[in-house]
């Protein structure tokens, strides 16, 4: 059963109904375990830095303030699906008001192998994680209807850029490879480059684009819901090594503590 608060109270119709109808505002995703967040900082400076660029007049909660509103709109669970997400205020012209959504925790198990294409198209502000998302939407579900499973999202001048809600790491068999392009850096992948570090394996932004396909062993996406999903194929592109690659993702995952709330 999903549970809204915005500012610690009761989400209102009025009040739910402004965030729709305004949307204009940012957000974070994360997924809670007993309690504790993958990357809880690096969700929180994700918000500070999108209400200084989105609000600049508008004084943006602190990250105390943020963890406390997370902590009472989970009450008693452990477990959950929590977004975060800021908008301008309705009653304060120099505020932001702060919405937590609160629902069931996703399960993180990889599902089967995914079949992608390619799709040319960049978000809005791509570093932002904000509420425009009828873009990426839209292409998500066209690639469905075209009996795929998601997009891969190329820029204009042909670089890959990332996925329709996730980034999109590669192996080429001796390191770990991130697109160098306009894109959002998820905490996933900030959270995974540092557990490679950890566990002393190369990783690098590399423009990539589709002619650096067939060099790739394989490929993998990542988002707050699943840490490491395989990729089969890109287009016609077979990634032949993309299980043992989720693996690998896995492990460097694990090797990062969560952060307790």
């Amino acid at each position: 059963m999903a549970h809204v608060e915005i500012n610690g109270g009761p989400a209102s119709v009025e009040a739910v109904h402004r965030v729709a109808t305004w949307n204009y505002g940012h957000f974070t995703s994360m997924q809670v375990r007993q309690r504790a967040v993958a990357g809880l900082a690096l969700h929180l400076h994700r918000l500070r830095d999108g209400s200084r660029e989105l609000f600049p007049e508008r004084a943006a909660p602190s990250e105390r303030t943020i963890v406390e509103l997370v902590r009472h709109a989970l009450g008693d669970q452990k477990d959950a699906s929590v977004r975060v997400t800021v908008v301008p205020a309705g009653s304060d012209p120099e505020g932001v008001d702060v919405m937590v959504s609160v629902s069931e925790p996703a399960p993180d198990a990889a599902g089967a192998p995914l079949r992608v294409r390619t799709v040319t198209y960049e978000r809005e502000l791509p570093h932002l994680k904000h509420v425009a998302t009828l873009g990426l939407t839209y292409h998500y579900l066209a690639a469905r209807a075209a009996g795929f499973d998601d997009a891969l999202f190329v820029a204009r001048d042909g670089r890959i850029s990332e996925g329709s809600v996730w980034n999109v790491a590669f192996w080429d068999g001796e390191r770990v490879i991130w697109p160098d392009a306009p894109q959002l850096t998820g905490i996933t992948m900030q959270v995974l480059r540092l557990g490679l570090k950890k566990l002393g394996i190369p990783d690098e932004q590399r423009t990539l684009t589709a002619a650096s396909l067939p060099g790739m062993r394989a490929a993998a996406a990542a988002n707050s819901r699943c840490p490491a999903q395989p990729i089969a194929t890109i287009g016609e592109t077979t990634l032949p090594d993309s299980a043992e690659f989720a693996a690998l993702l896995r492990e460097a995952w694990r090797a990062m503590p969560w952060d307790d709330l």
